[in-house]
């Protein structure tokens, strides 16, 4: 039945532009340009994550097929919604985080209350729920706090502030994101939605209406994941949006015309938006094999190595800006192509999994206990505010992968790495200014585990 839903889905496609996934790059940003310092895990322990892939136990895909079900049960329970799940006062969070302590511009120029009391009288709360509609992304998209495309960050004097920590920036989503749409702000520019991992605003551009018959086609039960990160989606030779790794596109068959007769090869859903702001489906193709692949990937020691290889040495954005990850969103998008769900933050990750209590352990012991108790590739390790991947063990060390800010100092600054990095549980200890107690190896909380 499902195969034959996939034929009679490609016959109801908008056709007359031809839609192409190719492999791309991010665009070269601000981001880039942070200090990117090094510490001596760097050249001690092996940096290719294909070196600890040997250490795999493996994953069943029956049970891979488990937690994929659960997948796409929560990617898309957006559309099943019929109301904001949050009382009012959560929401707000942002209103009291802006007038609460001042905040600041890129140029470190306070931003004055009436321009932020406008953003909050544009979010227009007591609208919510009035719109009441599903809806799905049609590019990749930034989530943001407060209606507005404006930064704002606090005092850049003071470590962990300023670029890149935007604090308007609240989560990014990838194209084809099932959402439920709650209102749109006052000057409708901005639709206020909740997704599967986040709430916020996004640009109403970047969006469209689904109806049930758009949902029924679309959510078809036959997924393909991408495997490679930052590749592009043209129309008609024109870059549409950028898509990176752990966006989903339902497969349908398609036919195909030669020179010697038709014939059927796969294709991808996309979500597109007409000018009425409503999601139209479109096909579109591959340039080339192993950009994505059916979901989920097996969980195998190549297919992990090829994985996490592709995160490495790539920038620290806060909340997914200007197109790179910051510490949770590295590790959502990496379970994610083996069809295991993650939520959106660190804290939240720390409990979707089969946890592990070590925080009352000193050093060495938690150590051991990570060690002995964390899988590779498949367990993360977290602390307050920050979660890193598990890959196993170098010479008796614990060696994790995270997208990592830097490590703090004994002055209370911090030595920035600003990028994902291979490292040991305790990254620059070598540093004479190191704070021992800030030492990850010391403020480690939880080991998570998935697919146990």
């Amino acid at each position: 039945m499902r195969n034959v839903l996939m034929v009679l889905c490609a016959l109801q496609i908008l056709s007359g532009s031809e839609y192409i996934l190719t492999e791309g790059k991010r665009a070269w940003s601000k981001i880039d340009e942070m200090p990117k310092n090094k510490i001596a895990d760097m050249s001690k322990i092996p940096q290719d994550p294909a070196f600890y892939a040997n250490q795999l136990e493996a994953l069943p895909m029956s049970r891979q097929l488990e937690l994929d079900k659960e997948y796409d049960e929560k990617f898309f329970k957006p559309w099943k919604l019929n109301r904001i799940e949050k009382p009012l006062d959560e929401l707000e969070w942002p209103f009291r985080s802006v007038r609460k302590e001042k905040i600041f511009d890129g140029a470190g120029t306070v931003i004055p209350s009436f321009v932020y009391e406008q953003w909050i009288d544009n979010a227009q709360f007591e609208l919510l729920d009035t719109v009441h509609r599903q809806g799905i992304t049609t590019r990749h998209v930034d989530v943001r706090a407060l209606p507005t495309a404006r930064p704002f960050y606090r005092d850049a004097s003071k470590t962990g502030e300023g670029f890149p920590f935007d604090y308007n920036q609240n989560s990014s989503y990838h194209i084809n994101t099932p959402l439920y749409i709650s209102h749109y702000s006052k000057d409708r520019r901005w639709v206020f939605v909740r997704g599967s991992t986040a709430y916020g605003w996004v640009e109403a551009s970047g969006i469209a209406v689904v109806d049930k018959s758009f949902m029924e086609r679309f959510e078809n039960g036959h997924y393909a994941v991408v495997i490679r990160d930052n590749i592009k989606l043209y129309q008609d030779g024109k870059a549409l949006t950028i898509v990176k790794i752990g966006a989903i596109f339902p497969m349908i068959k398609t036919n195909v015309k030669t020179s010697d007769n038709n014939s059927t090869a796969l294709g991808y859903l996309i979500a597109q938006r007409n000018l009425d702001g409503k999601a139209i489906l479109q096909s579109a193709s591959v340039a080339k094999s192993g950009l994505l692949v059916k979901k989920p990937l097996a969980f195998t020691p190549k297919n992990v190595a090829m994985i996490a290889r592709q995160f490495y040495n790539e920038p620290y954005g806060w909340g997914g800006l200007l197109q790179t990850r910051d510490c949770s969103s590295t590790t959502k998008d990496y379970f994610a192509v083996f069809g295991i769900y993650l939520r959106r933050n660190s804290s939240e990750q720390a409990m979707d999994g089969c946890v592990t209590p070590i925080g009352s352990l000193n050093k060495n012991a938690k150590k051991q206990m990570i060690i002995g108790n964390a899988k590779p590739f498949r367990s993360l390790l977290f602390v307050p505010g920050h979660i890193v991947l598990y890959l196993g063990q170098y010479k008796g060390e614990p060696v994790i992968m995270h997208t990592y800010w830097g490590t703090r100092l004994t002055d209370g600054s911090k030595h920035v790495l600003a990028r994902t990095v291979v490292t040991t549980t305790e990254p620059g200890k070598e540093l004479d200014q190191i704070k021992e107690s800030s030492k990850l190896a010391n403020t480690l909380k939880k080991i998570i585990t998935f697919g146990e």
